[in-house]
């Protein structure tokens, strides 16, 4: 795991989580998914998880969401998490945010792929699960740099 972290704001709330932690949690979540380690993804996740992206928008129960990851057309080959920001909203949820760049296997194909992801995490019985993960794919804010499906 190629990781490349500046956090540069938060706030520790209580003192009971750090920002450190918080990262630990999304990079292990991100190297779930490299490692197509579904149990461990799953034990990251809150029931259900909501996810935003390119396809749109989506709440996706625990059992969908493990059936996701095992029948893939791609494979994460590495991630760089870069320019992280993170905010304790209370002692039970986080926000971190960052830059991510991905190389990917799509339908066989390598692919770079370079996004700014946010994810809210909720602690619920003393354990951190992501509720919701956000990807912005860069580019111009108005998709001018994408061909149009014409």
């Amino acid at each position: 795991m190629a990781t490349k972290t500046s956090a540069k704001t938060g706030t520790k709330a209580g003192g009971k989580t750090s920002e450190k932690e918080l990262l630990d949690l999304e990079n292990r979540y991100w190297q779930a998914i490299k490692n197509k380690d579904v149990d461990a993804a799953m034990k990251l996740t809150d029931d259900p998880c909501i996810v935003t992206g390119a396809q749109g928008v989506g709440t996706i129960p625990r059992k969908a969401f493990a059936g996701m990851l095992t029948s893939t057309s791609w494979t994460l080959n590495d991630f760089q998490l870069t320019d992280v920001q993170t905010r304790f909203v209370n002692d039970d949820v986080a926000i971190v945010a960052y830059k991510v760049r991905e190389q990917l296997t799509v339908d066989g194909k390598p692919l770079t792929l370079d996004a700014a992801d946010a994810s809210t995490w909720v602690r619920r019985d003393g354990r951190w699960l992501c509720a919701l993960h956000t990807e912005s794919v860069a580019g111009d804010p108005f998709g001018r740099d994408r061909r149009s499906g014409k």
